[in-house]
């Protein structure tokens, strides 16, 4: 048996097609990065060479495009407050370590927790990321390379190029490269070049503190609902009879973040948006993510520095329609339950309150609605009862 037979056994296909999709969770991975870079002064090579490690690792034993993102909450935080870079990596390590002891529970966590309340998490987190690739165009001039216009003909190109089954977020990616050149040339002319430096960091006794309180509080409720629970849902809804267990994902998340941020890279998580936008741009097997952390590690090593520069400046007319695009996949799993009006009642309700105050209060809203439900229809069985009586 060849490489190629012993691959296509394990379910792994590496063609444009894969590659092409697996480049859909850039719309959210690149502007986060390079966000928690520029905050927290962590090498960007190191931060890509780690996660490039965790793609190809998950990719090869789930054998599913399941993504490896950036921490999404705790990104907010060290992008809005100012987070110490002590203060991440503690939390990172922290989120690890919970993580670990959650995946020891979480099939029962999992069947507490409705699959409605799921639905509407991925509602209403895939609606805030299509606002946040809205908000980014709205931002933008009518005319010029990176402009409202130029996003237009960007969005026109990508649809024509999905309808052929084209490998059309490759083209699209690549061509933001060039589209950055018109913009601003000076921005390749000024970029240099330098190894990363993988150095071990151990927070100080105060930062365990304040990771936990301003990261781990925020971060948790998401991973646990977002990165395990909602994302194997999704996974049993693209890949029928072969959904990963929520056991394994936390395992995985916890295990990612103890071994990567004591090292400079940044905490972790597989999410099911990054997950519905690798499917909706041709990713279905493990081979696409693996072939996206080859090349992660590959730029890390290589470019280092310098695709720090080059990300920064990279065009808004390409990432928000990627990102719109991301949200709208995520958010159109509703469609599952569609038929029935109490669990769409319930997801719009949670999609609702996520959009206004967060995933955590979404969370606790659509629970508290399904069992308001739960409890109406035990009140309405004892009247018939009595009435029977």
């Amino acid at each position: 048996m060849n490489i190629s037979e012993a691959l296509n056994k394990r379910g792994l296909r590496f063609s444009w097609t894969e590659f092409s999709g697996s480049l859909g969770d850039l719309g959210l991975f690149i502007p986060l990065v390079v966000a928690m870079t520029i905050s927290t002064d962590l090498d960007i090579g190191v931060v890509l060479i780690f996660a490039g490690v965790m793609n190809i690792l998950t990719g090869w034993l789930f054998r599913q495009p399941i993504p490896v993102q950036p921490m999404k909450a705790l990104a907010a935080v060290v992008i809005a407050e100012s987070m110490l870079k002590e203060e991440l990596v503690a939390a990172g390590i922290l989120m690890g370590a919970i993580l670990i002891v959650v995946a020891m529970f979480i099939n029962h966590i999992d069947r507490l927790i409705p699959k409605s309340v799921v639905r509407g998490i991925q509602l209403g987190v895939g609606f805030k990321l299509a606002a946040i690739g809205a908000q980014w165009i709205s931002e933008l001039g009518l005319t010029g390379w990176n402009s409202m216009l130029s996003t237009v003909l960007i969005v026109c190109v990508l649809l024509l190029l999905l309808t052929v089954r084209q490998p059309a977020l490759l083209y699209i990616f690549l061509f933001g490269f060039l589209l950055l050149y018109f913009e601003k040339p000076e921005v390749y002319a000024l970029t240099s070049f330098s190894f990363p430096e993988i150095a071990f960091h151990w927070p100080s006794v105060w930062a365990w503190k304040w990771g936990f309180v301003k990261g781990v509080l925020p971060q948790l409720p998401l991973t646990v609902l977002n990165s395990v629970i909602a994302v194997c849902a999704l996974s049993a809804d693209y890949f029928p009879g072969k959904g990963i267990s929520p056991r394994k994902m936390a395992f995985s998340v916890g295990l990612m973040n103890l071994v990567c941020v004591p090292f400079g890279g940044i905490p972790m998580c597989h999410g099911s948006g990054g997950l519905a936008a690798q499917h909706r741009f041709g990713a279905r097997t493990g081979g696409s993510v693996i072939m996206l952390g080859v090349l992660k590690v590959v730029v890390g090593l290589v470019f280092g520095s310098a695709l720090f520069t080059l990300l920064q400046s990279y065009p808004v007319a390409v990432l928000g329609p990627l990102l719109i695009l991301a949200g709208v996949e995520l958010a159109s799993s509703v469609k599952v339950i569609f038929n029935d009006h109490r669990a769409m009642t319930i997801a719009f309700f949670t999609a609702a309150v996520i959009l206004g105050a967060g995933t955590f209060v979404g969370f606790l809203t659509g629970l508290g609605i399904h069992y308001a439900f739960l409890i109406y229809d035990v009140i309405e069985r004892t009247k018939s009862g009595n009435k029977e009586t």
